[in-house]
């Protein structure tokens, strides 16, 4: 079958997931083949202090980017679409979508973005004796209690982005284990949300007297796999504003961010994790066993499909490199020359690998915001240096793409150092690993371990997002690793980089000077 019958009939799976800057749609074919795309720009906004985006945001978004698919589809197939196999929804992670009983939000949306919950996130990880972020669903809902907030007894039902939409296309109040593993802590043997620790908070708040108690507003977990719902007549005119989108298709579990990244990068087995690396890092890694103890650097999540995973993340990564490659832009221009922006990148890159394994020296840190791995709420790009060090252009890009992803390192030495977890591969995905084998051998310097970039690592959250909608349809004689493997990744190309040596002395010896070097940022800040 063609992929215009292939569409005319159905039997397409669309995937569509809401960034941070952008939400982004994918029709793939059973074999997770991207068929069509389409996106829409969007940003948060900071709204009487709270970062958020209103519901007209993301309805208008999403009408858009499904009509900037229509339009794909129709350049590329001259046809039009009235059904797919499957949908999924996918979003950014955590944050607070609160409805009373008529279903109306009772206060805007409070993005993963706020760090508003201090105090909450810190009596919660003490009371669970389990790290609870402050950009968890949870920490949200906790705050608003403290804080004696007048929605709260008015609460029917909270939720994450993903599931807000996913309940208005299906009526469905449900959550892929995943994103529920970002609201609150799940029980890694029952593939729900723990019920020690819900009754606790139960127990915890039970003095306010709210009419509801957790289990009562919180989303019902779903497995990946699993069938969430089907396509409302309202749902369709939400998502189509054509109009010619039929109701009645199903629909996977929501996901968030991090498990349809997961997917994308074929890294939902255990021993294997993946690090995306872009305006900010993360990494995730599958675990074996849970850990030893509470570390507030380690967030623990699960795959889509329930196993438990170890998360690391830092506020910034790329955003100092593309300040000093911009800078030697400008130092083109002055010079009467037009740079190729790209050229510029490849080349700048490429040259640090030129440079010394331990950055002859040079240090610097990329906080251009606050960094709260290594105990940073407020930021300040630095860059330091003593007469002697080597100070030169190889040195310089080396040091700036090793302060990429220093503060990561600092949290993956938890994992692989003191918990003694391993690891067979890490996926890599994102802008630092767009040049080749650069920042891939960096990575995999820092982490000790291989690093792979898979070709179709770039298609990113909704082409996962879409290929979980496959693997509803899918046989369920496969987990979700096998299918990964047998269906979307069998004939997958991508280059595998073990690490030197001398790239693993160096960057350990960069990364004693960066730990001892923090109390320069600190200063830096306080002055």
């Amino acid at each position: 079958m063609d992929n215009k019958a292939i569409i005319e009939q159905g039997k397409s799976y669309l995937g569509i997931e809401f960034g941070s800057t952008r939400i982004k749609a994918v029709v793939i074919d059973e074999k997770g083949t991207v068929l069509a795309t389409g996106g829409h720009g969007w940003e948060n906004r900071l709204s009487n202090g709270v970062w958020t985006y209103t519901l007209d945001d993301i309805w208008d978004g999403l009408k858009d980017c499904y009509s900037d698919l229509l339009k794909d589809i129709k350049a590329k197939y001259d046809t039009t679409v009235t059904s797919y196999a499957g949908i999924g929804f996918s979003a950014m992670m955590h944050g607070y979508l609160a409805f009373d009983k008529s279903g109306e939000l009772l206060v805007p949306f409070r993005t993963w973005r706020n760090t508003m919950t201090g105090q909450a996130a810190e009596e919660l990880t003490k009371e669970f004796n389990y790290n609870i972020p402050q950009r968890w669903s949870i920490s949200h809902l906790y705050q608003a209690i403290l804080n004696n907030e007048e929605h709260v007894p008015n609460i029917d039902f909270f939720t994450t982005l993903a599931g807000y939409v996913h309940w208005k296309l299906t009526g469905q109040k449900v959550l892929g284990v995943g994103d529920a593993s970002g609201m609150f802590p799940i029980d890694m043997n029952t593939g729900d949300y723990d019920k020690t620790m819900m009754n606790k908070f139960n127990d915890i708040i039970s003095s306010k007297g709210y009419s509801w108690k957790l289990e009562d507003i919180i989303p019902k977990v779903l497995n990946a796999g699993e069938n969430a719902g089907t396509l409302t007549e309202e749902g369709a005119k939400l998502l189509d504003a054509s109009g010619a989108l039929q109701a009645g298709i199903p629909l996977c579990p929501p996901e968030g961010d991090a498990g349809t990244g997961m997917v994308a990068t074929n890294s939902v087995a255990k021993r294997t994790g993946n690090i995306s690396a872009g305006t900010s890092i993360f990494a995730m890694v599958v675990l074996e066993k849970p850990l030893s103890k509470v570390y507030p650097e380690i967030d623990l999540v699960t795959t889509p499909d329930g196993a438990l995973v170890g998360m690391v993340h830092c506020n910034n990564c790329t955003s100092e490199i593309n300040a000093w490659v911009n800078m030697f832009k400008e130092f083109y221009e002055l010079m009467g020359q037009t740079p190729d922006m790209n050229e510029l990148f490849t080349k700048l890159y490429t040259v640090a690998a030129k440079g010394d394994p331990d950055c002859g020296g040079l240090l610097s840190y990329n906080y251009v915001s606050g960094e709260p791995v290594t105990g940073f709420t407020d930021g300040a790009p630095l860059f330091v240096r003593k007469a002697d060090d080597k100070f030169t252009l190889p040195n310089v890009m080396r040091m700036h793409l090793y302060s990429a992803f220093a503060a990561l390192k600092v949290g993956l030495d938890i994992l692989f150092k003191e918990e003694h977890v391993e690891v067979d591969e890490m996926l890599g995905h994102g802008g630092y690993f767009k040049t080749p084998i650069v920042g891939q051998s960096f990575a995999a310097a820092a982490i000790h371990a291989p690093v792979s970039v898979m070709e179709t690592a770039g298609e990113g959250g909704a082409w996962g997002m879409a290929i979980l909608a496959a693997y509803m349809a899918a046989d369920k004689a496969d987990d979700l690793g096998t299918y990964l493997n047998k269906v979307i990744f069998a004939d997958t190309k991508g280059s595998k980089l073990s690490p030197t040596q001398a790239d693993i002395d160096g960057f350990e010896k960069f990364m004693e000077k960066y730990r001892n070097g923090l109390k320069i940022e600190r200063a830096a800040i306080e002055c």
